[in-house]
């Protein structure tokens, strides 16, 4: 079966991870992906290594694992906006796509011709998708911004980290770029929304999305912490704010993540440590409970979990119905059998390389399964196949275009 948006076509005119992450994910829905970068430089990510892909003699390509992350299955064209060809170029890719993603900074499309009302006036049924920092209205809307400065104005450093009286005490970004990630989330959901509008109507639309609205938006219970109680979340590093014991703990040889959620998990937890005189004490009957004295019960769990090897642990816990995990770092998380089970590593036909990694899409479909078609592809490496295919320029033209640095 094709994907469940086959037959669409998304004009991706975005870079670096939020837009690109959401026009891949469209990608591996079925839809065809055409992805337009400025001539001899391209997304930005293809400079941001190393690592760089390497080949099959161990020779890097200079194919940046940042740009492999978020642009597979794409088809790459390499035009320059700033042209009158390359503008009309755009324009008439607009005129024959469903879906365009953009981050330029406000303004800066427009500026040539190129904005959401001239793209919309040359196709109105199309789904227009704006990525920026701030968004499209607001005081900072006209300033650049970045995951890095989401994260910190969106509140996320604030509870990410250990706290400021702890050793190595501080604000904390998150491992991974969390405001860029999930801005491409609710853009991929705005798209599959208006899609359906359109479906209905014959209109398309624009979608207004911001990285510092996506980062709040992120905060979901901890922002409800606040808003109920007026009380500021604070970082509590390895301890969870609302549930108790739900934290790392040492083991006779490592460390496991043990997560209780409720009071059956945690009889069960204390019975097989033979604490069962902690279910028994009112400190420690209920979650609230727990979480006053959650230093205590801590010291108490503790002091056997240091005696017992996390392997043993972890073969127990889960089948009593105990979350228990060990705390893996990356390679670890590749060589889980769960994910390797699931799919979660890909590797497809490469240009240069002959096959790329990539990380499989987490979403199963029973009637129209993801399909992933291609590698992120070399920068123009489709230039002359989609101004034949889709705008049914002839070869003589492309060769203009190309003599005068339009394309």
């Amino acid at each position: 079966m094709p994907g469940p948006l086959a037959g669409l076509r998304v004009l991706d005119l975005s870079r670096v991870l939020a837009g690109p992450s959401c026009a891949q994910i469209l990608g591996d829905l079925g839809a065809e992906v055409i992805k337009v970068e400025r001539p001899g430089v391209g997304d930005d990510t293809r400079h941001w290594g190393p690592p760089w892909l390497t080949d099959a003699n161990g020779e890097d390509t200079r194919e940046s694992s940042y740009y492999l992350s978020t642009n597979r299955g794409k088809h790459s064209i390499t035009v320059d906006i700033t042209t009158d060809p390359g503008r009309e170029i755009v324009l008439a890719l607009a005129r024959a796509s469903d879906v365009c993603v953009e981050n330029f900074k406000v303004g800066a499309l427009a500026a040539r011709g190129l904005g959401v009302d001239d793209l919309r006036t040359a196709n109105p049924a199309l789904i227009h998708v704006s990525i920026t920092g701030f968004g499209q209205t607001g005081p900072r809307a006209d300033q650049p911004g970045y995951d890095y400065l989401a994260q910190a104005l969106g509140g996320m450093m604030s509870i990410t980290g250990r706290p400021d009286d702890e050793p190595g005490g501080g604000p904390q970004r998150t491992g991974v770029a969390i405001a860029d990630m999930s801005s491409g989330l609710f853009a991929t959901i705005a798209v599959l929304a208006a899609l359906f509008h359109r479906e209905r109507t014959g209109d398309g639309q624009a979608v207004d999305i911001a990285l510092l609205d996506c980062q709040v938006a992120m905060l979901m219970n901890q922002a409800l912490s606040y808003l109920v109680s007026g009380n500021v979340p604070q970082r509590t590093g390895a301890w969870h704010p609302s549930l108790a014991p739900y934290q790392p703990f040492t083991t006779a040889d490592g460390q496991v993540v043990i997560a209780v959620g409720n009071d059956r998990q945690f009889a069960q937890l204390c019975g097989h440590l033979d604490l069962n005189e902690l279910v028994d004490d009112a400190r420690f009957a209920t979650n609230p409970a727990r979480n006053e004295h959650r230093a205590i019960l801590a010291g108490r769990l503790q002091a056997v979990l240091a005696t017992i090897p996390s392997a043993d642990l972890l073969a127990a816990l889960p089948d009593l119905g105990v979350p228990a995990a060990a705390i893996n770092d990356i390679a670890d998380t590749f060589a889980e059998p769960q994910v390797q089970h699931r799919g979660m590593r890909i590797d497809l036909p490469h240009a240069s390389a002959g096959t790329a990694p990539g990380i499989g899409s987490p979403i199963n479909l029973s009637a129209t399964p993801v399909e992933y078609t291609t590698a992120p592809p070399l920068l123009g490496e489709h230039t002359d196949t989609v101004l034949e295919r889709v705008l049914g320029y002839d070869a003589e033209r492309i060769a203009e275009l190309r003599a005068t640095g339009a394309i």
